[in-house]
């Protein structure tokens, strides 16, 4: 039942009249929550934005997706911060390539004419 001394300020950890928490007890609330609720290892609040980025990029989850979570207003800014979480891109991109341009044999000796015949111009 609210207070009439509660303070409404749409926060998501408030004191039990609205008011905010400092950055201690929010740390000290976070670490309970944390240790109670969870078999991880123990992230610092600070950390979560980071830690939350880098194990979505690391399952896979396409960086645009991640970029939208994290409320960049730009894929680039994402990638720039964070591709040093996804270094088989390269490799992967190769790979990718490879599978699309796998021809039958009787289709490669047609492509072999077309290399040939734009090598020469």
């Amino acid at each position: 039942m609210a207070s009439e001394h509660y303070q409404n300020h749409d926060l998501v950890f408030c004191k039990q009249d609205g008011g905010p928490l400092t950055p201690q007890q929010l740390e000290g609330v976070w670490y309970y929550f944390f240790r109670k609720k969870t078999k991880l290892p123990y992230i610092r609040f600070h950390d979560l934005r980071h830690t939350h980025a880098s194990l979505l990029l690391k399952a896979g989850v396409h960086p645009k997706v991640v970029s939208e979570r994290l409320g960049h207003s730009s894929v680039t800014i994402t990638l720039d911060r964070y591709s040093h979480l996804l270094p088989g891109l390269q490799e992967a991109a190769a790979a990718k390539f490879d599978e699309l341009v796998q021809l039958e044999p009787a289709q490669s000796t047609g492509l072999n004419a077309l290399i040939q015949c734009t090598d020469s111009v």
